[in-house]
């Protein structure tokens, strides 16, 4: 199949609070439905806790998840629309420093009764000091909105991004130390790719 070349989004508006929607979808219905096609192509497993804190523990009420990892050669013109996004709203936002793509992009499917309890995204960089550590978070939603229910992304610092609602294609960056969640899915099937973005540790 030939891929389309994406149409780059000129600026991400600023809005309150470390989190950031982009003003319109980065990825058009059709090149969701391809990345949804990919990811399903790719290795599929269900998501695991990476916290040493949660070792032993079962992992099914916290997080009700199918993942698959995709890679770059997968679809560069993919990372390639991420990548411009990322730069753009670090430099008029966020202003963390170092910010990189450091790890694959995840394709996430929420069934019917998935869900993801409350987490920081930091965990699985933060304690170990290693560098980079996670900085930036994306989530983009892949599926229409009309096929599914439930399935909010909830901030429990944020109260007027509570619930945050996102159109096909759209993305929203959030600082990976905000303390979110995803509501269990009520009907339908919730699919979504998400990043997280690397840097140097915080000061």
């Amino acid at each position: 199949m030939k891929i389309k070349p994406f149409k780059l989004m000129p600026k991400v508006p600023a809005w309150q609070g470390y989190i950031a929607k982009t003003a319109k979808p980065i990825f058009t219905s059709e090149q969701c439905k391809m990345i949804i096609d990919v990811g399903h192509q790719c290795k599929q497993e269900e998501a695991k806790l990476s916290s040493d804190s949660h070792k032993g523990h079962d992992d099914t009420k916290k997080r009700i998840t199918t993942i698959s990892w995709i890679l770059f050669d997968k679809l560069p013109q993919m990372y390639t629309v991420i990548e411009n996004q990322l730069s753009n709203v670090n430099l008029n936002h966020f202003m963390f420093d170092g910010i990189k793509i450091t790890e694959p992009a995840q394709f996430t499917v929420y069934p019917e009764g998935g869900f993801y309890d409350w987490h920081i995204d930091l965990s699985a960089y933060g304690h170990t000091g290693q560098q980079p550590i996670r900085k930036i978070s994306m989530t983009c939603l892949l599926s229409d909105p009309s096929e599914f229910s439930g399935g909010d992304l909830l901030f429990s610092d944020v109260s007027e991004y509570n619930p945050t609602p996102l159109k096909q294609g759209q993305a929203l960056f959030f600082a990976s130390f905000l303390r979110h969640k995803v509501t269990p899915i009520t009907k339908g099937t919730r699919k979504s790719l998400v990043m997280w973005f690397g840097g140097t540790p915080f000061k």
